[in-house]
């Protein structure tokens, strides 16, 4: 192995670890809701409150990042992004009311999104095209890590000291991240540790690979927002992501409040996270394989997701059936069928638009996914209030069938035919 793949793997082994402090700082409010809200006297639709603070700021970045990262380069914003969300962090364990709390997490959500930008950036410059899927993939499985260990983590860390404690060590671990990151991230054309060959090497991999995309633009991107296929692209994550928000944000405290879970037992929501792991890894195999197959690449993701669309409603089963292991054998079900939707959701998003126009989109459509969980958020506050969780477990029932029927109609005369080799790009999943 030469000196430049051995620093692009740890580059990308960098990323995979702020993945895992991306989710493990988010999840942390979610964990010890039950301590937080009557330490602070927060009400349902005080929670509900403060998470979607969260997205609203997470909705936000998500449209502006994309042009920080271009304008300072992938060292200094990733370094921005992970300073200010683990600032933020660290400042949520000394909220004293719910007007406090909300403003912290509404600061972490402006960092946050910028993580899911930086990243497929830094791919960009560092790996040759036929090595992105596998780069993207690996800091794509952070979050989910970062999410299924985040349980164990966060208890242990409360239990030790206190619930502000778990908020400042989290926070403090990503500055530490901090070090080696501006310590070895540099661009190519730019690092000490690569000879001029290795750097002509990357810029002509890049270049290929940029010879091989579709050049033809969708215009401004004002002008995204008049295209069909962005809007139902924006609707099929806007539809099926509250499903996941759910599981980060309340599924503990379903557990805890219907189902008698105490809540240092509230680590055993690993298992969930542990499907999504599985989910986002096996849902891209399984449209790989059918590609292999000669099924054209649109084709087949919709054919996974239609799976994965069938299998989701399970989760409205669990208000009815007894038994823990039974509530967490369908949620890990749902939500490994989930994660493979949206990986394929993704991978669908580069299959039909054009390479020029892909970032915004992106963002556009992640965006979609924010506004998703704020309406989840106000709607789940107000029902656990008036009413109970079971609800929102039968909304689960229609909303992956409802945003495959939609999406099923992006179908055209490009997605019918044989797959082009020429134009099989990773896609990174924006969670």
């Amino acid at each position: 192995m030469t000196k430049i793949s051995q620093l692009r793997w740890f580059i990308v082994a960098l990323i995979f670890l702020a993945s895992v402090l991306n989710y493990v700082d988010r999840q942390t409010l979610s964990i010890l809701a039950p301590t937080i809200q009557a330490d602070l006297k927060l009400s349902n639709e005080d929670y509900a409150f403060v998470l979607n603070l969260f997205l609203v700021a997470y909705t936000l970045s998500y449209l502006v990042s994309g042009k920080i990262v271009d304008k300072l380069g992938v060292r200094a914003s990733l370094a921005l992004f992970v300073t200010w969300w683990s600032v933020s962090n660290v400042l949520t364990g000394f909220a004293r009311s719910a007007t406090s709390l909300g403003f912290f997490r509404f600061s972490l959500g402006l960092g946050e999104a910028g993580n899911w930008t930086s990243a497929p950036k830094a791919v960009g410059e560092w790996f040759p095209a036929r090595e992105r899927g596998l780069a993207i993939g690996l800091y794509t499985l952070g979050g989910t890590i970062g999410a299924t260990i985040a349980p164990w983590l966060i208890i242990a860390l409360a239990s030790w000291h206190s619930w502000q404690a778990a908020f400042v060590v989290t926070g403090l671990a990503g500055l530490l991240w901090l070090i080696p990151w501006l310590w070895l991230y540099r661009r190519p054309a730019e690092h000490p540790l690569i000879t001029e060959q290795e750097r002509t090497l990357i810029a002509s991999g890049a270049e290929h690979a940029n010879v091989a995309a579709n050049t033809a633009d969708w215009g401004s991107w004002w002008q995204l927002f008049a295209r069909r296929e962005v809007w139902l692209l924006i609707f099929g994550r806007m539809l099926t992501d509250p499903v996941w928000y759910f599981f980060q944000f309340w599924f503990a405290k379903y557990l805890y409040d219907a189902r008698g879970v105490d809540q240092k037992a509230l680590s055993v929501t690993w298992v969930i996270f542990l499907a999504a792991d599985i989910g986002a890894v096996g849902g891209g195999w399984f449209s790989g394989v059918l590609i292999k197959r000669n099924v054209a690449p649109a084709t087949s993701r919709l054919r996974v997701m239609f799976l994965c669309a069938l299998l989701v409603p399970v989760a409205a089963l669990i208000p009815q059936i007894s038994g823990l292991w039974f509530v967490l054998s369908l949620g890990m079900i749902a939500i490994l069928a989930h994660l493979a939707w949206l990986t394929n959701l993704s991978a669908l998003v580069v299959d039909l638009v054009p390479r020029a126009s892909l970032a915004s989109v992106f963002g556009i459509v992640a965006a979609g996914s924010s506004l998703g969980g704020i309406f989840m958020n106000k709607a789940v506050g107000w029902l656990v209030t008036g009413h109970s969780y079971a609800p929102a477990f039968y909304c689960m029932l229609v909303l992956h069938p409802l945003a495959w029927a939609l999406l099923w109609v992006l179908r055209d005369n490009r997605t019918t035919g044989r797959p082009d080799s020429r134009n099989r790009s990773a896609s990174p999943v924006v969670p």
